[in-house]
């Protein structure tokens, strides 16, 4: 695994990996939790040093699972948390960006996580009703007092993601990237670009459905992330499939897989991009690190560049209150 350079000299291999599945949201979670700190151990151990997590994934739990698995090697990993959202009863309930809510969070996921620092610190959505130079006023105060070593953002628009580094360096921008959520070139990227700030898309693989394993006729239980994405109904998934079918055939005549081709394809797009695909098994971290040598020639990336124009996407990636929250 090679590494790559994030904002402000953050260095961090070149495929991270995305923990929140291992606490919720694609089907029933794991019953043994020993294996899920195996996995993500073995993940170090075959040079994935990138671990993003967040308070609102369990709540809570995720960042305890990360904060245990990490605990002996915690020399050789860089952690990822986030803050911006109330948590009441276990449950979400808008977002809270207000500076003690920031301190209050940073305290806490220390604690879960059980480290002195945390790595990247992501305000998880933009919250409206608090100025962003007041957020990133803050988490500066936070790395000034040794709390926190990076500043980052997530899913914001680009005038935010300018007016954040003003106040105060963006060391990374995450959002949803990959070969059918393509929302971040417009702006993002080219702001990410000027401004030195490195680029962390999650969900790179579709949430399972560049890898070629979501079928037309898949169907998903009802407290599932993906039953309650439009792109994921039915009909959608049935002509999504033109889409996945081409990065099929190409992964074939490659010799990769669908997976590993929709991860080269976002290497190859800017030296700053570092995906965080999730998932709960060994044998995906090996694939996925492996992303990193699929040799994609320019033909092949402006092939890929052009799918969305050319075969189109069916369905948005989140509801309508999901997509109410993003690019702000």
């Amino acid at each position: 695994m090679h590494t790559r350079t994030l904002g402000q000299g953050l260095e961090v291999s070149a495929i991270g990996l995305g923990a929140m599945g291992m606490s919720m949201s694609y089907g029933p979670n794991p019953g043994d939790r020993d294996d899920m700190i195996g996995v993500l151990r073995y993940a170090v151990e075959h040079g994935v040093t990138f671990i993003d997590t967040a308070e609102v994934y369990g709540p809570y739990d995720n960042e305890k699972l990360v904060g245990e698995a990490v605990a002996p090697i915690r020399d050789q990993v860089v952690v990822a948390t986030k803050f911006g959202f109330n948590i009441a009863d276990g449950r979400t309930e808008g977002t809270n960006s207000r500076p003690d809510n920031i301190r209050r969070v940073a305290d806490e996921s220390l604690g879960r996580l059980g480290i002195d620092a945390i790595d990247l610190f992501y305000q998880h959505r933009v919250d409206p009703d608090v100025p962003i130079e007041d957020v990133a006023g803050t988490v500066g105060e936070l790395v000034a007092e040794g709390k926190v070593r990076h500043f980052g953002l997530s899913e914001a628009g680009a005038g935010t993601i300018r007016r954040a580094h003003a106040v105060f360096a963006v060391t990374a921008v995450q959002s949803e990237y990959s070969l059918w959520t393509r929302d971040p070139e417009a702006e993002v990227l080219p702001a990410c670009a000027e401004l030195g700030i490195g680029f962390v898309p999650f969900s790179p693989l579709g949430k399972g459905f560049l890898t070629g394993s979501v079928s037309a006729d898949s169907t998903f239980a009802p407290g599932e992330i993906r039953a309650r994405v439009p792109r994921f109904e039915a009909e959608n998934l049935q002509a999504n499939q033109a889409l996945v079918d081409h990065v099929r055939g190409l992964a074939a005549e490659r010799g990769a897989s669908p997976g590993q081709v929709a991860l080269a394809w976002l290497l190859a797009q800017h030296p700053f991009v570092v995906p965080i695909p999730g998932t709960r098994r060994r044998e995906r971290i090996d694939e996925n690190a492996r992303a990193t040598t699929v040799a994609l020639s320019a033909d092949d990336v402006a092939d890929l560049n052009r799918l969305v124009d050319t075969i189109g996407v069916a369905g948005n990636r989140y509801d309508d209150a999901g997509m109410s929250a993003v690019g702000l």
